[in-house]
């Protein structure tokens, strides 16, 4: 029996695993930018800190209630309200300093991930387009440039398992693109995650400290080492770089070092996320900011008593609710790289220059010819539908003259 030719079935592109509709995922992230809800932003609880304040705010509803009775029923507790004034300046000043801390370190690593974007892009079009194929390597040629576009890839794939502690190579969307590379990192342990048990889970939801993991246990309990993934790859980016200048493909020494400033930026990106990840907000501040501020909201019921009596419980629990919500919204985004819904999507950015770099490729061997010499190719749209072959037997006098008509009557119209 004749054997039947298959064609072979493309990979799935790289999936996100942490973006889903799991209700796991409801209080996890990052959050899915594409999706867009209809409720009131006001109603939404997907990217809230309203959950992870239940348990504070149970605790002070119980404390302004027990001062309240103790005042109405035993001895009255009430002190001048003069101290509300002067320590609300100080929280607000604390807090204002704790959450613009946060937002720049957040923003700067959006930065970090546009640029990356950015120069793997203009590093994967210089090659593609600059580097030649050597008539009696052809093949060679044109898969070396394609493993050199895909190792882009795989560079921002590790950079954003390092930034969330996942320091191994058998991860899902990492081990196929990672496989022909001899990194340190194989050689280390491959420790599985494991998931966190339910009271872990449902504490972390709702803010309980003991009940949130160490993110760098993984690393902790490596006992090889772990190297550094994303650098490993710039060397072999690197030495591409090398060997396409020395056999003569890469001649033109603009682009050769366009290339190589590329890749120092692409170190640069390197480096500058690890400065994020690992320069947190001094704990002096955190601990100092943290106690100033229960403080504050201790102290609410004593000065409120005397005015607003048994409206000081719900006046309290509002009062801590925006004190606590702004003080849990700086802490969350102080490290923008992990797992929390308002994180930065980093399997998106990924994804999309995973996708951005597979349309360069997609290109093929650019010719002028191609695009330029085409009857679709309109050069006085919207004046005229002409192509190129109706303008091509004009003098240069004559396409000049149409040019300037086409600004004239364009300008016509819109005068109109």
């Amino acid at each position: 029996m004749a054997e039947k030719d298959t064609e072979q079935q493309p990979a799935p592109a790289d999936s996100s695993p942490r973006l889903s509709t799991d209700s796991d995922d409801y209080f996890n992230g990052p959050r899915d930018i594409s999706h867009h809800s209809k409720w009131p932003i006001f109603l939404q609880l997907h990217g809230s800190v309203t959950p992870r304040m239940m348990f504070p705010l149970t605790f002070v509803a119980a404390w302004a209630t027990a001062i309240c009775c103790i005042s109405h029923f035993v001895w009255s507790l009430g002190v001048n309200s003069v101290l509300l004034t002067i320590l609300g300046f100080v929280v607000g000043l604390s807090l204002s300093f704790r959450n613009s801390t946060a937002y720049e370190r957040y923003a700067e690593g959006r930065k970090y991930w546009a640029m990356l974007s950015l120069h793997t892009q203009n590093l994967a079009r210089v090659v593609w387009v600059y580097a030649a194929e050597r008539e009696d390597h052809k093949t060679d040629d044109l898969l070396a440039k394609v493993s050199f576009c895909n190792m882009l890839v795989t560079f921002s794939i590790a950079l954003k398992h390092r930034l969330r502690f996942e320091p191994f190579t058998h991860y899902e969307d990492l081990e196929p693109r990672l496989k022909h590379l001899h990194c340190v990192a194989h050689r280390a342990d491959n420790i599985e995650w494991t998931k966190p048990s339910t009271f872990k889970r449902i504490g972390s939801r709702l803010g309980l400290p003991m009940a949130e993991s160490n993110p760098r246990k993984l690393i902790k309990k490596s006992e090889k080492p772990l190297g550094n993934v994303p650098l490993e790859i710039l060397n072999y980016s690197s030495t591409y770089i090398r060997n396409i200048i020395d056999n003569g493909t890469f001649k033109a020494p603009i682009y050769q070092t366009q290339a190589l400033n590329s890749i120092t930026i692409l170190n640069d990106i390197l480096t500058g996320t690890d400065r994020v990840l690992n320069t947190p907000l001094p704990i002096a501040y955190s601990i100092a900011i943290s106690q100033i501020t229960w403080v504050y909201i201790l102290v609410l019921p004593f000065q409120l008593w005397k005015t607003l009596e048994w409206v000081t419980i719900p006046a309290t629990i509002f009062a801590a609710y925006i004190i606590l919500g702004l003080a849990l919204i700086g802490r969350e985004i102080e490290n923008p790289f992990g797992d929390d819904v308002n994180d930065l999507p980093l399997d998106i950015y990924c994804d999309q220059i995973r996708h951005e770099i597979d349309i360069i490729m997609a290109s093929g061997n650019l010719s002028t010819d191609d695009f330029i010499k085409s009857d679709d190719n309109m050069l006085l749209f919207p004046y005229n539908r002409h192509g190129f072959h109706s303008v091509k037997d004009k003098t240069p006098e004559q396409i000049r003259k149409l040019l300037a008509a086409k600004v004239e009557g364009l300008y016509s119209k819109a005068s109109a």
